[in-house]
Order: C-alpha cells, then structure tokens, then sequence
C-alpha cells in the first residue's frame, strides 16, 4: 500500500479539482446494509474474541477484525453504485465508544484495519476503470459530551475531559492515517468542544508520524437536533462554523439531522454563510414506529436534485437507513450538475461564538 506524503499530495490535489468541478458523492450508511445480513454474535466475536465476556452484537466496528471481508464487501457495493467518497466503517472507533464493548484496546488497529480495507477496495476499483475516488477516514461524536453536565443535579458533572477526548481522537487518527486515508471526516457533531478535542488529536497524530498538516484534510459535519437549527450543545449553526473555520476544513455541512425535509433550510443557510464547499447527507427520513427508514431511493435523490439545482451542495450523500440504492439514485441525480459557488466571507467584522454570534 502506497501511502507516500507525494501520492497523498496527488489524490488531494485531484479531490480539490474534482471538487471545483463537479458535485462529489459519498457513500450512505453501513449499518443499513451490515444489518440486511443478519449477523449474530458469532459474527461479531469471530475467533479471536470467542471468549470475551461481553455481548459485541451492534458493534459494527469491531467487523473490521472478524468480517473483513464482509466490510469490503459493503464498501464494494458503494463503488458499484458510483460513489466518490468511500469511508471507513470507523464510526465507533474510539476509546471511548469502544469501553462499553471492552475493546478500547483494539481501537488504533481497528481504525487501521479499517482504512487499509477500504484503500483496498477504492485500488482495485480504481485499477480497473481509471477513476479516482477517496477514503474518508470517519470519526464519530462519541458516546460522551464535554461541554454538557451528566447529571441535571450537578451542572459541573461531566463524564469526559477535554484532554480524555483528545487522546482518544489522536488513536483512532493515528489508525486512520497510517492505513492511507485521503480525508478525515469528522462527523455527526453534535457538541463543538468534542470536535474541538477531535482537531487538536488529528493535529498531534499528524505531528507524531511526520505528516504535513494540509494531508489528510478534514471535512466537518455536525447535526441539528430540532427545526431551531441549533447543534444539541446549542449553538446556532453560525456559531458552529466560526467556532470550527480555524480547522479549515476541506469541506463543511450537516449530516443525519432531521431527514432531507428538515435539514434543507439548514443546508441552504450554510451555503449563504461559508466560504468552503459545503456537504450534505441526510437520513433516509426520519424513524417510523419500529426504529426504521422508509424514504425510498427516488424520493431522496429527488429532494437532493432539487438542493443542487439551487446551488446549495459540493458534496452530498446519504445517512441513517440508505443504502446502494439511495446512492445509485443520487448519482444519477446530481449528474450534469455544477457544484455550489463558494460564498464570500465577511471578514469586515471581528465574529465571535458562544451559543449565538457576536460581530464586533
């Protein structure tokens, strides 16, 4: 595997072109699609975990090291849908998320693993069309808020550090990055401080194994919880964005959230609001009564054709309860479509974020 800093420069700087001109695709959701396989616990625990003495059903991650060939079978099947954007079954990966299930021990190998699987398949594709595509490396919000009490009792409670947060990003990036991922992708955000741990942990993984700070970029993608518009730890979606413009991200939106319904007024207000390219990937709707999605392929890529032909992405995609077909859909959709000009930042002011803004 051929993760070399000059490659790495060369697959960024074909992103970056792509990116300018045409609409990027990024796979949808691996859980929809790991679930249509119906594992069970012996799936989760292979061989090598047929002793541990917890349940691992539900932790889709630890896959990577018991399933691997099952995970680059879901990311082949992305690539044959036609998406750009392949990324890693990492969600969970961290230390944290990981304790629960007792296999905090095994993050750095996973997020590894992880990345070299889907390298892998983005390879062969790649050797066989001509193509280029690109491994985002993901890395999930945590199971655990920083900047919110644990107990309503005690507001000052809180359940993780920002220190603990940012070692346990700095392992799962340093398996990502070491396994040759093109971008990071921090997402699903739905505290800033937790994001904010997350870039300082990237940074000081890159510094570790001699890697340039413009490799691996990061694209940041946080979630609103309610038609407020506001992240879960309550800030405005302004705020979000001038609380986070110093990692520059290669790219910056909203995923999950409220369904296509729900987050395009959203969407539409990054897009007046940011000078980067914007990215977007909703759920397949919102959950019915038994936890599952029922937007169809041709409902989703309709709503998402409609956000191109206004001008309001450069990357999209899909979430919760997607699969190929969602993806295939959307493919086709945005095909032929020019991608969001990049807005002008207002820099006449100095901005400040709390929950809200403050331009002085």
């Amino acid at each position: 595997m051929d993760t070399t800093q000059s490659l790495r420069t060369c697959r960024l700087s074909d992103f970056k072109t792509t990116l300018a001109d045409r609409i990027i695709v990024i796979d949808g959701a691996g859980g929809t699609v790991f679930q249509d396989h119906a594992l069970v616990e012996d799936n989760f625990r292979g061989e090598r975990f047929s002793n541990t003495g917890i349940d691992l059903r539900g932790n889709f991650d630890i896959l990577n090291l018991t399933e691997p060939s099952l995970v680059s079978s879901v990311h082949e099947s992305y690539i044959k849908a036609g998406a750009d954007i392949i990324t890693t079954n990492t969600f969970s990966s961290t230390q944290i998320a990981q304790s629960e299930y007792q296999m905090d021990e095994h993050v750095q190998e996973m997020n590894y693993v992880g990345a070299s699987l889907a390298y892998e398949v983005v390879r062969r594709a790649e050797e066989r069309d001509g193509r280029v595509r690109w491994v985002a490396g993901s890395l999930g919000p945590t199971n655990k808020t920083a900047s919110m009490a644990s107990d309503v009792n005690n507001p000052g409670q809180r359940d993780v550090s920002f220190n603990e947060l940012k070692s346990a990003y700095e392992m799962a990036a340093l398996g990502l990055l070491e396994g040759g991922v093109d971008i990071l992708l921090l997402e699903t955000i739905t505290d800033t401080l937790n994001a904010k741990a997350a870039i300082v942990g990237i940074e000081n993984a890159k510094n570790k194994i001699g890697l340039a700070a413009e490799i691996a970029p990061l694209i940041i993608s946080g979630t609103v919880i309610d038609q407020s518009g506001r992240t879960l730890s309550g800030q405005t979606l302004q705020a979000f964005w001038i609380s986070l413009r110093h990692a520059n991200a290669v790219a910056f939106g909203l995923n999950c959230s409220l369904g296509h319904s729900g987050m395009k007024r959203h969407i539409a207000e990054l897009s007046r609001l940011i000078p980067v390219p914007t990215i977007a990937y909703p759920n397949a709707g919102l959950p019915n009564e038994f936890g599952e999605y029922d937007e169809s392929p041709e409902e989703m890529s309709g709503a998402l054709k409609e956000w191109a032909e206004e001008s309001l992405l450069n990357i999209v995609g899909s979430c919760c309860g997607s699969n190929p077909e969602h993806t295939k859909a959307i493919v086709d959709a945005v095909r032929g479509l020019k991608p969001r000009p990049l807005a002008a930042e207002n820099l006449s002011s100095l901005s400040l974020a709390g929950l809200d803004v403050l331009h002085i």
